[in-house]
């Protein structure tokens, strides 16, 4: 991390193992050997600046709005798991971005969402991907985030 990006933070490095409905996340770790006893040692990663911020988004966006109101943060999350199961038509893709640019203004690190581009995943009819650009606060360079996907269908 370098010191034009710590006001981006750092946090655990998740994983996303299940994507359906509500996701579910492990943090990753890697391995490595100690030296005393040569036993195996797990470390948690951590990410910080521009991959936390990357990290970050995408998880605000796959939380359900609300999902974490009772530990006192009633508007974190995205309204996207409204889509899940409604059909990957024109409209619900609009929604789709309008939904992420609703979440992401409630984002304190992002200063503005410079690209959003939603397509249909190819060889899918019920999933689209998703990348978007965006300009942190107090940061002069654009961080690109994605493409991920999203099950519509």
């Amino acid at each position: 991390m370098t010191a034009s990006d710590q006001h981006l933070l750092s946090d655990l490095d998740l994983v996303l193992i299940n994507q359906e409905l509500r996701p579910v996340y492990q943090v990753s770790d890697h391995q490595r050997r100690g030296v005393i006893a040569k036993t195996l040692i797990k470390d948690f990663d951590l990410l910080s600046g521009r991959q936390n911020l990357q990290q970050a988004v995408v998880m605000r966006l796959l939380t359900p709005r609300g999902e974490l109101a009772h530990l006192g943060h009633p508007e974190y999350g995205a309204r996207v798991h409204e889509l899940i199961g409604s059909g990957n038509t024109e409209t619900n893709r609009n929604l789709l971005k309008l939904f992420i640019l609703e979440a992401l203004k409630r984002e304190p690190r992002i200063e503005k969402v410079t690209k959003l581009d939603i397509y249909i995943s190819p060889g899918t009819r019920s999933t689209v991907d998703v990348t978007l650009n965006v300009l942190p606060v107090a940061f002069s360079n654009i961080i690109e985030i994605g493409p991920f996907r999203i099950e519509l269908g």
